[in-house]
């Protein structure tokens, strides 16, 4: 039996929950969640568990998406345990290339994996990713521009595009 650490977290954006295993971060709970989603994952990965609320495997994560969130962090470096078919973490992979204040297209991410007509598999694989901030599916936007879907909703995901935006050049780069 697997050992889900839960724990929920205040931020600007509102509260938050996380779970880790002993592997690393495994889900990411935005704010304004049905709480469906960190339910429906682990039933699908992780259907044998015990389910324990403690900060303590979850103290780097927190710490490290309050840094991001207060555009003191670019970088993530927490251990992830990521559970996915794998085109969803070829997709997540890719997304952890997309450097901090940039973004990319479906499309382009969609090349990026070797599938340059998934653009649609794509996003369905950014709305399973279960560590958003994290994996930063944020980036991934409509080849005209526009936010396209998010799972903190677009106003969430404007936000963080514009967080990571207002950061000059040279502070993005250290």
């Amino acid at each position: 039996m697997e050992t889900m650490h839960i724990y929920r977290s205040n931020s600007p954006i509102g509260q938050f929950r996380i779970a880790s295993t002993e592997a690393g971060l495994a889900y990411v709970e935005l704010p304004h969640s049905s709480g469906r989603g960190m339910r429906d994952w682990m039933e699908r990965y992780v259907p044998e568990r015990r389910c324990v609320d403690e900060i303590g495997p979850n103290r780097a994560a927190i710490e490290q998406i309050l840094e991001y969130l207060a555009s003191e962090r670019t970088h993530f470096d927490v251990p992830l345990d990521l559970r996915g078919t794998p085109f969803q973490r070829a997709v997540w992979d890719a997304l952890l290339e997309i450097p901090y204040g940039e973004s990319r297209s479906y499309a382009e991410v969609a090349r990026a994996v070797g599938r340059p007509k998934a653009q649609r598999a794509v996003g369905s694989a950014n709305n399973a990713n279960p560590v958003s901030l994290i994996v930063p599916c944020h980036r991934v936007i409509a080849a005209d521009g526009s936010l396209g879907g998010y799972g903190g909703g677009q106003k969430l995901k404007a936000r963080l595009l514009a967080m990571e935006l207002s950061r000059p050049a040279c502070d993005r780069l250290l």
